[in-house]
């Protein structure tokens, strides 16, 4: 049986679950210890992942890190059901909408939980990031409204790779207050993705976990809880006025940054 690490919360988990779960394959999610933490995590999710990030799929002796990178393995290790439309061109059109959703609509749902989650602005900071993030959310609907045109699925006539790249965010944004506009074809689109079987698991497990998150910031000043500013997160931080954010994170030993075959844990150079 393949083995996803994942976490429940990651919208890039979400999207690989969904294909999943759309093409009838069984998996075990599984949930790395320490994950979120920098601190030491399970040797089996380190060797599938040297980036330390979810997802990270294992199919016997393979082992595939990166959210698009996996949903482009489960669609050559089981082509049926096809998560991708038939056309060359329709193929780089949900292609680049996940690239979209991955790079620059996903840091801004991010911002959003630092600030309200892990309470790491407050007063006019918080206002101001809050702001720009209602603000570009708004833009994205249009966006995306621009693109799903007249069409059912963001695919075309099925759901599939350019749905399931949008629905977890869409979902997250909804989670803070912001939702497409009620009558939109975007609207009515985000209710038909709501109801497939595939979208409900992984949304009743999105708000399972986002439950357990009370007390969440205590562990981040605590310096138990890192949470990671990959590049395009900490670009919209800083663009966006949160520059102090980042250095507070720094100077308190609170948040962390990528790397390659950095295992956690490990002795740090002198």
């Amino acid at each position: 049986m393949l083995i996803l690490y994942e976490h429940p919360l990651s919208p890039y988990a979400q999207k690989n679950k969904i294909a999943l779960l759309e093409k009838g394959v069984e998996f075990e999610a599984r949930l790395p210890a320490a994950v979120g933490t920098g601190s030491r995590a399970d040797a089996g999710f380190v060797d599938a992942s040297p980036r330390l990030e979810v997802p990270a799929l294992v199919d016997g002796d393979v082992s595939v890190f990166d959210s698009t990178v996996i949903l482009e393995y489960l669609e050559d290790r089981f082509p049926q059901p096809s998560l991708l439309p038939r056309s060359p061109a329709d193929r780089a059109r949900v292609r680049m909408i996940e690239e979209v959703m991955d790079t620059h609509y996903e840091p801004i749902n991010w911002a959003l939980s630092e600030v309200r989650n892990f309470h790491r602005a407050d007063g006019e900071l918080a206002q101001v990031l809050e702001t720009r993030a209602a603000e570009e959310t708004e833009r994205f609907f249009g966006w995306l409204e621009d693109q799903l045109g007249e069409r059912e699925w963001f695919n075309g006539e099925r759901f599939g790779w350019g749905d399931l790249s949008i629905v977890p965010y869409l979902n997250g944004s909804a989670g803070f207050g912001l939702r497409p506009e009620a009558g939109s074809r975007l609207a009515a689109w985000r209710e038909r993705a709501g109801k497939r079987e595939s979208v409900m698991r992984v949304t009743r497990e999105a708000v399972a976990a986002a439950g357990a998150m009370a007390g969440v910031a205590e562990l981040v000043e605590k310096r138990l809880f890192r949470r990671q500013y990959r590049d395009h997160r900490l670009e919209w931080m800083i663009r966006s006025g949160g520059l102090d954010v980042v250095v507070a994170g720094i100077r308190n030993d609170n948040i962390r940054f990528g790397g390659f075959l950095s295992r956690p844990g490990a002795p740090k150079s002198p």
